[in-house]
């Protein structure tokens, strides 16, 4: 009997039309252009600033976007899966929200909370359920409107960050094209280092949680930089033995687009060129869930059938993980 493997067989995204770049965020924190593309690799961040408006907002541009081009039904979409840190509402999920904006109507949604390392936690998810045999049309999507819990008056985190979301579409493949291989991880202890303090149930809204600004990422750049570059690098090089792959085998790596120093360190452990990286890091910010998918959107043109990509991403919880994947078709 043939496996089925889950293959990505179109991907959509989206962007916000409003630039903040580097020279505009200096005027309103202590910062300038060379400070961030020094350390950071950032020149732009796309931001949200339609009013009333959100992540799924974003999640359901960029899935209109998926089914277009690839000529689906939403109808015929059994599974969505939204990968979030910034849904729109505790409940319901993001995802249900997606759906119901593009006329899911035939599909169940649900959303993955896994920080930066939402979408490939997401695309795992996703895989299980093809390989199950019982879904044919499932779409992963990573969507962030990182610009809602920010702080512009930060200047260790508010140049990070950028919205925007991205989605692919998965369905069964029987020759060697799809996901092959996964490797995930997490690490509890890493919380402390990368997190929302209040909001949640351990610390419910209340005026001092606002006035304490307590409602805002935290980060401690240092220790978050130490582990991600560790841990990487450790999965990428860890998941390419595990399948026989050399540099010369890779025709890309993605990477979660966080910081240029954590991406080169990455491809200089698998020993692989600048030209085998996708990197979109210096438009588009860290967009959080929506970094690696929008990777795919940006050069969707460059891959070709067979090709092999390695994933890998590295975010809060501690998590991080890679995944090992043939791209199913050529460019449209």
């Amino acid at each position: 009997m043939t496996r089925i493997r889950a293959a990505i067989t179109g991907v959509g995204g989206y962007v916000p039309e409003y630039v903040l770049d580097n020279f505009e965020l200096s005027k309103m924190v202590d910062t300038s252009d060379e400070w961030i593309m020094q350390r950071i690799g950032i020149k732009e961040r796309r931001i949200l600033k339609e009013k009333g408006k959100a992540t799924s907002t974003l999640g359901a541009r960029a899935v209109r976007d998926l089914l277009k081009k690839t000529g689906t039904d939403p109808r015929d979409v059994e599974l969505l899966i939204c990968a979030t840190v910034t849904a729109d509402m505790h409940f319901p999920a993001t995802g249900n929200l997606i759906s119901d904006k593009v006329g899911l109507t035939n599909a169940f949604s649900f959303d993955i909370g896994a920080a930066c390392s939402g979408f490939v936690f997401a695309l795992e998810t996703g895989r299980r359920f093809i390989e199950s045999g019982g879904y044919k049309k499932v779409i992963v999507a990573g969507a962030d409107m990182m610009s809602s819990i920010v702080d512009y008056t930060d200047r260790a985190t508010c140049p990070l960050f950028g919205d925007g979301a991205a989605a692919v579409l998965l369905e069964p493949s029987e020759d060697e094209n799809g996901i092959v291989d996964s490797i995930l991880a997490v690490d509890g202890s890493g919380a402390k280092f990368l997190h929302m303090k209040a909001g949640g149930s351990l610390h419910p809204p209340t005026h001092d949680t606002v006035d304490l600004k307590q409602h805002y990422i935290f980060q401690e750049g240092q220790a978050v930089f130490k582990v991600a570059v560790s841990k990487m690098a450790d999965v990428s090089v860890e998941i390419m033995e595990r399948n026989n792959l050399t540099h010369d085998d890779i025709k890309f790596l993605v990477p979660h687009q966080a910081n240029m120093r954590i991406i080169e360190a990455t491809a200089r452990r698998m020993e692989i060129n600048k030209d085998q990286v996708m990197i979109n890091i210096e438009k588009y910010g860290n967009t959080t869930a929506a970094t690696i998918p929008l990777c795919f959107w940006d050069y969707e043109s460059q891959l070709k059938k067979g090709d092999n990509i390695i994933i890998t991403s590295f975010g809060a919880g501690f998590s991080w993980g890679s995944i090992y994947l043939k791209w199913a078709y050529d460019p449209k």
